[in-house]
């Protein structure tokens, strides 16, 4: 459903989120090994998570990344989708057609519709703070 880029980034910016409930700043190293992630790719994640004012970077030796408690509670899941994805998931046709809507629909258009606006909602809805909350107190992971 997302790329592979989309998966990592939210994947990255949990796990971000959940260390900085914690207060601690993560490096480079700590999110590439526990989100089972190649260091190279990881580290083009997190330049288009920063650029997209997802996450902050911070510079020198007590650097790492973080994300404020303010800017969770702000950032949904839709951020996080639209900076590597775009809005292409809320219109794509279900079967890949390149012309598809009411006017005329493919065989699951009008199902699919129903998904992709369900979808849409959750993921404008759901907050990364909400998120890292369930990583912090135990009740998620992100890998097993």
């Amino acid at each position: 459903m997302f790329s592979k880029s989309c998966e990592y980034g939210i994947k990255a910016t949990l796990y971000i989120a959940s260390n900085s409930n914690n207060g601690n700043r993560v490096s480079l190293n700590d999110i590439s090994e526990n989100i089972d992630s190649p260091k190279a790719f990881t580290a083009k994640i997190l330049q288009k998570l920063s650029k997209n004012k997802i996450i902050q970077s911070i510079k020198g030796p007590s650097g790492g990344f973080e994300i404020t408690t303010e800017n969770m509670n702000n950032l949904r899941l839709s951020h996080i989708v639209k900076a590597f994805d775009g809005d292409d998931i809320y219109k794509s046709c279900g079967i890949g057609l390149e012309e598809c809507n009411d006017s005329k629909p493919c065989p699951v258009h009008s199902r699919f519709k129903n998904i992709r606006e369900e979808l849409k909602r959750m993921l404008e809805t759901t907050s990364i703070l909400d998120l890292a909350n369930g990583l912090t107190e135990g009740l998620t992971f992100l890998k097993h």
